[in-house]
């Protein structure tokens, strides 16, 4: 009921497009896994955080050669399983591929340049394909033939070769019907090839017959008149004529009829040119029409068989995926993952052995982000889900990789459940039915949210709706407000994960408050884990490692040292950080109790070098002078400084 009704509105409001539609099936969002926008963004599925293609997941494994691979693959990573059975299939057909080389080697090579008959049948359908559309569909449907001959025996890809339908009839109407270059309008007569219509080829004929007549009058004329300068010619405004100079007018025979005078020269007809002439034009004209109307009924014969049509098209974009993926994984070094449903406890795990993340590596591989050069080696680590550690607490210092980690697995996760390898050496993974993130700081002045109310908005979204077999992925929530408030409500939500009876998800959960480290002593399903620092003589490395337990610093003063602030900066921060260590353990630190005497010294109002300078006269001393005084003030003052 609901089908025909659909059907009726979109007859009525996209008059000459429901063509297109071969049939309606019922979507069912059970089957898929759902993703928010924020996932998609804070995960850069198919678009990178600054809006470019290159950084992205899609970036990365789009190495189709075919348009409607593409949009197959783009539509796969939106929409991602929820079924082992699937995928499983679907990754069957990659590890064919995969080990393979030389067959995925043909299927890319016999795929590539193929024609995009996915949207060539759908112009047809439309009724706004031209002959050079009709054309390139003849040309992928020889190009199937040949395809399916090569994958005949193949067993994983049996059910798409079976889908592989060369339509032979339909290909040869075409290769009958339009010339090996069809042109891409129908402005102009010659886009049905001869032979293939009798009432065409009459018309064809027959002004080509007057054609030759009016080409043989010229002589002819010479030869009755006997006059050598005759001529005869054509304009579009008085059709065909014949020309005689003034001074052999006596000589033109009495059945010539004047039709205009020129300077030099008089122009005639006869009755009999005229006839041919008309035959000619109207010829011309009948020819366009009856091409055009066998090129509409050669379009209504391609959309009648337009359901074959397009099975065949996603056949072909399902191999043209699942050798692409099979490409990338051989290019990569990526391996198959081991799936399970989730659908019990002992299923609720999530196990990777050396997973790295898909984008990041592969950046780090061209040297193409910022202080990255070729060749540079991606660190991996291990994730490990069991049921006793659900909720893993990561603590570690800025820069040293922890938002990374946290997106790796997510998106090997994801990678799994579009039926891809993934970056690892080893993958076990439960199926999740949604991954939630919450990564990044952005406000949305537009909407009226602050950084905060976007980040709230974020974790209502993600606590309201998370179940136990969803993925979660925190990256600092509390960030935005007061210590306090942000250590509160990270503690609150961290327990509320692990306590509500429709939760106790798989959660990563990286944050700077150390004090969220505490919750393992008494939450059973809460473990902690840090990223690897070594410091050796004021020196921090950060190994971008994770490993068992909490972190007890933060190295954001290093980082800032990194990033180039100021030695005076970098110097006042370290004071005031031992000074609110000392006084952390017994009371809140309020920035009136840090007296006048502690605060940072960039431009104090008088030193002794600052009265020298004042005291110089600078327009007295010679060049030599002023460098012997300039180096006399780095020997007294540069190690004050």
């Amino acid at each position: 009921m609901y089908k025909r009704q659909v059907l009726h509105y979109l007859q009525e409001t996209q008059r000459g497009r429901v063509d297109q539609m071969q049939r309606l099936t019922t979507y069912a969002t059970d089957g898929y896994m759902a993703l928010s926008e924020a996932t998609r963004r804070n995960l850069e599925l198919t678009d990178a955080l600054t809006g470019a293609r290159e950084g992205s997941l899609l970036y990365v494994l789009n190495k189709t050669v075919t348009p409607m691979g593409a949009r197959l693959l783009r539509q796969r990573l939106n929409r991602p399983l929820l079924r082992v059975g699937p995928l499983n299939e679907r990754l069957d057909q990659v590890e064919t591929l995969f080990n393979d080389g030389l067959l995925r080697a043909e299927l890319r090579a016999a795929l590539k340049g193929l024609p995009d008959l996915e949207r060539l049948i759908n112009r047809v359908l439309g009724g706004r394909a031209t002959p050079r559309d009709v054309g390139q569909i003849a040309l992928g449907l020889a190009a199937v033939g040949r395809l399916k001959t090569r994958l005949s025996g193949v067993a994983v890809l049996a059910d798409a070769e079976r889908r592989l339908d060369p339509c032979a009839d339909v290909a040869e109407t075409i290769t009958r019907a339009l010339p090996d270059e069809p042109p891409a309008n129908l402005l102009k007569s010659g886009f049905i090839r001869s032979g293939f219509s009798a009432e065409l080829d009459g018309v064809v004929n027959t002004s080509a017959h007057a054609r030759e007549w009016v080409a043989s009058l010229e002589p002819r004329e010479r030869e009755r008149s006997g006059i050598p300068s005759l001529k005869v010619g054509f304009n579009k405004v008085f059709g065909y004529y014949i020309e005689v100079t003034h001074a052999n007018t006596r000589l033109v025979p009495s059945d010539y009829i004047r039709k205009q005078t020129l300077t030099n020269a008089e122009r005639y007809i006869t009755p009999e040119l005229k006839e041919y002439e008309t035959l000619i034009l109207n010829a011309e004209e009948r020819i366009l029409q009856i091409e055009r109307r066998l090129f509409s009924e050669l379009c209504q014969l391609v959309g009648s068989h337009g359901a074959r049509l397009l099975v065949t098209a996603a056949a072909l974009a399902e191999l043209d995926v699942a050798a692409t993926l099979a490409e990338v994984a051989a290019l990569n070094d990526y391996v198959r993952p081991v799936l399970a449903d989730s659908s019990g406890m002992s299923d609720i795990v999530l196990h990777i052995e050396n997973g790295r993340h898909p984008v990041v590596e592969g950046a780090l591989a061209e040297g193409l982000g910022p202080g990255m050069h070729r060749g540079q080696r991606f660190v991996p680590n291990d994730t490990h889900f069991e049921a006793t550690n659900l909720i893993q607490i990561i603590t570690g210092p800025n820069m040293s990789g922890k938002s990374t980690y946290l997106r790796q697995v997510a998106l090997i996760t994801l990678m799994a459940q579009i039926g891809s390898f993934v970056p690892a050496s080893a993958a076990h993974i439960g199926l999740v039915d949604r991954i939630f993130t919450r990564i990044g700081a952005h406000d949305e002045l537009h909407a009226g949210r602050s950084t905060f109310m976007v980040e709230m908005v974020e974790a209502a979204e993600i606590l309201n709706h998370a179940t136990r077999r969803s993925l979660l992925v925190l990256d600092e929530i509390g960030r935005g407000t007061s210590t306090y408030d942000g250590l509160s409500l990270a503690w609150a939500i961290v327990e509320f994960l692990h306590n509500h009876p429709r939760l106790r998800p798989r959660t990563l959960f990286a944050t700077h408050y150390h004090e969220l480290t505490g919750l393992a002593d008494f939450l059973p399903d809460v473990a902690n884990f840090n990223v690897a620092v070594t410091e050796e003589g004021g020196e921090v490395t950060f190994l971008h490692h994770i490993v068992p337990g909490g972190a007890d610093r933060s190295y954001g003063i290093h980082v800032a040292q990194l990033a180039g602030l100021p030695r005076d900066v970098i110097l006042r921060a370290n004071d005031i950080l031992r000074d609110l260590e000392r006084r952390a353990p017994t009371t809140a630190v309020e920035p009136s109790r840090l007296n006048s005497g502690q605060q940072i010294a960039l431009f104090p109002d008088s030193s002794p070098f600052l009265d020298e300078l004042k005291q110089l006269d600078v327009n007295a001393l010679t060049p030599l002078q002023a460098i012997n005084k300039l180096y006399e003030w780095k020997q007294r003052y540069a190690g004050q400084v």
